[in-house]
């Protein structure tokens, strides 16, 4: 990659939603009009909307590229086989209304790179009438070289559990490693590299996102403080790869997936300026808030990004995360209580102990309990939690998430097949006896 030959070694810029201009050559952002008659060095105007063109202007989301190459220059697409990467909830799926739990996905014996090694655990919604979700699991042992990937039905939030990414977009690059996470648009252009990839495969989940695009909740009481701030979110800055040499493109497009082969690298955009952009964002940035009297409010506190809904305060997906906090509420049970819920949760752990299941749930595995079904802290977290002494106690060390959505997930033919999925879940409820037993 070209970086920018500005004079600044920068290769982020701060900020969630920021209008954002950033050039690699001197001189090759044009000045006054965003679409002049020849831009700068003869780069062709290419205007990337994420939103509407009519979406209010708060919420108008856009960027021009300034490329040696615009992307209408491609090969024709063919059919690409990804059998176990799905769209949308398989309706024909009878499910139960359990719970359900899936140990870490075995890496021994990858062979495949990121978008090869997509594994969709559970979706719902429809790509086409944009609105739910997918939860996957993607496990990759090689570097995409002269590959690209882009997706036209939905965002993809990305969470690495193990291994680093280095994630090169149309518009710069992104590092990022576990307890770190990305947001790529809808459309953009993509590979990912693993550059830590002697020290093993990579593992991670990805919620990818068919509705409204993710943003930062409104804080309301909270104040003008709090949770995930705007600056901590970092964008690329422009950085290109030159023009030559064959590349193949892949693209999901209406829950199906395409090939195409390229003379040139679709990583060819020397200068941009907008409001729409993959970011980053490290989560011990988070700032937490909680009691510090007794209970504990619901786990909303925790959100990071929304995905709203035509429903308001009803998420299409809120992504939600449990990192390193004080507890120190007095007369109360500390770990998550029992509970239903309208919402449904798929959840991941990334490192350590989650405090409602210390044996059982384990970082790279999953869990989801749909709407109203039963789940709260097992037997062994009950007891402990219940007998303690309520000093002060930090949880460190711990990094766990959930993808909260007002639709059920359904679970794929290949999740409730895989040897990973933990037939003896409700189990762990199982020994938690009647008032009269006590």
């Amino acid at each position: 990659m070209h970086p920018p030959s500005n004079g600044s070694e920068r290769r982020y810029q701060s900020g969630f939603g920021n209008e954002f201009a950033t050039e690699a050559v001197p001189g090759a952002l044009p000045q006054g009009r965003n679409s002049p008659q020849r831009a700068p060095f003869d780069l062709y105007p290419e205007l990337l909307s994420g939103t509407a063109f009519t979406a209010p202007r708060h919420q108008n989301r856009r960027t021009w590229l300034y490329r040696r190459q615009p992307s209408v220059v491609s090969g024709r697409y063919r059919p690409y086989s990804q059998r176990l990467w799905s769209t949308g909830g398989d309706r024909a799926i009878k499910l139960a209304p359990e719970p359900m739990r899936w140990n870490p996905l075995q890496l021994d014996g990858i062979d495949a790179d990121f978008v090869d090694g997509m594994c969709t655990l559970a979706a719902n919604g429809d790509a086409q009438a944009q609105n739910g979700i997918a939860a996957h699991v993607y496990l990759a042992s090689r570097s995409m070289e002269r590959r690209a990937f882009v997706n036209a039905d939905g965002e993809m939030l990305v969470v690495p559990q193990q291994g680093r990414l280095l994630i090169t977009t149309e518009m710069g690059v992104l590092d990022v490693k576990p307890g770190e996470i990305a947001l790529l648009p809808r459309g953009v252009v993509f590979k990912v590299a693993l550059p830590d990839a002697g020290q093993g495969p990579a593992r991670g989940y990805i919620c990818e996102n068919y509705g409204a695009q993710f943003c930062l909740p409104e804080l309301g009481p909270i104040g003008s403080n709090g949770l995930a701030n705007a600056r901590d979110f970092l964008a690329p800055v422009a950085a290109y790869e030159d023009g030559h040499g064959e590349y193949q493109i892949v693209k999901k497009f209406g829950g199906h997936f395409w090939q195409a082969d390229m003379k040139h690298s679709p990583f060819n955009v020397v200068a941009w300026h907008g409001n729409l952009a993959p970011v980053k964002y490290d989560t011990a940035n988070f700032m937490a808030i909680g009691s510090i009297s007794y209970d504990h409010p619901d786990p909303s506190i925790f959100t990071v990004l929304t995905s709203p809904s035509d429903t308001p305060g009803t998420a299409n997906c809120d992504f939600v995360i449990f990192p390193p906090r004080w507890l120190v509420m007095e007369g109360t049970f500390r770990p998550p209580w029992y509970h239903r819920n309208l919402m449904s949760e798929f959840m991941g752990l990334v490192y350590g102990e989650y405090d409602a299941k210390p044996g059982g749930f384990k970082p790279g595995g999953a869990s989801l309990h749909n709407c109203m079904v039963p789940h709260g802290p097992d037997e062994e977290a009950f007891d402990k939690a219940s007998l303690a002494d309520l000093l002060p106690q930090k949880l460190e060390n711990t990094l766990a998430f959930m993808f909260e959505s007002r639709y059920c997930f359904i679970p794929t033919a290949y999740a409730l097949e895989s040897p990973a999925l933990d037939t003896n879940y409700s189990d762990c409820w199982a020994g938690l006896k009647d008032l009269s037993e006590r």
